[in-house]
C-alpha cells in the first residue's frame, strides 16, 4: 500500500515501479504495489502514456516510453559534471587503459552517466544508466567520506553489511575511521570489490558548500595495476576531481555586474 500522497507523488511512484529486476508492469500489479483506486490507477497511466513516459507493450503491460530517452538526452547536454568532466575522463582514459567514469549522487543512489572505455577489453558490471551499490567500491567510499559526519553515519549504519562485506571494517566506527582517512587522502581504492578482477581508485566531485555531486573514477584490470602505476592513478584521479569541482564551482559563481 502507497503512502504518498498529492497526485504529482503519486504519478512519480509508478514511474518508481520500473527497474532493472522488473522492467514491466500491468495495471494489476501497479494496483496491487500502489494501492490505487482502478480509475485513479488510469487516469494516471493515460496521463504518463500521452507525455511519452509510458508505453503499452502487446503482453498488455507496461513499460518506459520515448520520453524518458529524450530527458537522458538532455540530461547528458546540461549536467554541469558531464560538461566539465568529459575533458578529464578522455585523458584518463588515453593514459591509463580502463573504463573512466563518472557517477552521480542523488538521494541514496549512484549512478554512472558518463564513460570512456581504452581498455580492449572492458570489464564493468554498471555500466551507464545502471544503479551502482552503495557501500560497496571505491566511488561508494570516495562520495560517503566526503558528506557531513551526520550524513555519512546515517549512510554507515543503513548499510554497514554492505561496507563490512567489502572489508572496510566491521562496526560503524571501524568504518567511519576508514572514511576519514579516505576525507584526507581525497581518494579511495577497491579491490574486486563491485568487478571481479578489476581496481578502481575515485574521488569525490563537490559543488556549493563541500557537497558531494558524484565522484570521478578509473577501474583497471588488477593484474596491471603495479604499486608505481597505482599511486600515479590516485594522484591523477584526485587531481581531475579537483578540475571537475573547481570548474563547475566557477561556472556557478554569478556573472560579474549582476543584480
Amino acid at each position: 500500500m502507497s503512502s504518498v500522497s498529492g497526485s504529482g507523488e503519486r504519478i512519480l511512484a509508478i514511474l518508481d515501479l520500473f527497474s532493472e529486476a522488473r522492467p514491466e508492469w500491468t495495471s494489476d500489479d501497479m494496483r496491487t504495489a500502489l494501492g490505487y483506486s482502478r480509475p485513479t490507477l488510469y487516469r494516471y497511466l493515460k496521463t504518463l502514456k500521452d507525455a511519452g513516459y509510458l508505453t503499452s507493450l502487446s503482453s498488455g503491460s507496461f513499460a518506459l516510453g520515448p520520453k524518458v530517452t529524450e530527458l537522458d538526452y538532455l540530461m547528458t547536454r546540461a549536467d554541469p559534471m558531464i560538461r566539465h568532466g568529459t575533458a578529464e575522463l578522455n585523458a584518463l582514459a588515453a593514459r591509463f587503459p580502463g573504463s573512466a567514469f563518472l557517477a552521480r549522487w542523488y538521494g541514496s543512489s549512484l549512478l554512472c552517466v558518463a564513460s570512456v572505455v581504452s581498455s580492449d577489453t572492458p570489464r564493468s558490471s554498471y555500466p551507464r544508466g545502471r544503479p551502482m551499490p552503495l557501500g560497496r567500491g571505491a566511488i561508494s567510499r570516495a562520495i560517503a567520506a566526503a558528506l557531513p559526519a551526520r550524513e555519512r553515519r546515517r549512510i554507515v549504519g543503513h548499510h554497514l553489511s554492505d561496507f563490512a562485506g567489502a572489508g572496510v571494517g566491521d562496526s560503524i566506527e571501524d568504518v567511519m575511521a576508514a572514511l576519514r582517512d579516505v576525507r584526507r587522502d581525497g581518494v579511495a581504492v577497491a579491490w574486486d570489490e563491485v568487478t571481479p578482477g578489476v581496481v578502481g581508485v575515485a574521488a569525490a566531485i563537490l559543488a556549493g558548500e563541500q557537497t558531494p555531486l558524484g565522484a570521478l573514477c578509473l577501474s583497471s584490470d588488477e593484474t596491471e595495476m603495479t604499486a608505481e602505476k597505482l599511486g600515479e592513478v590516485r594522484a591523477a584521479v584526485r587531481a581531475a576531481s579537483e578540475r571537475v569541482t573547481a570548474g563547475i564551482n566557477r561556472a556557478a559563481l554569478p556573472h560579474a555586474g549582476a543584480a
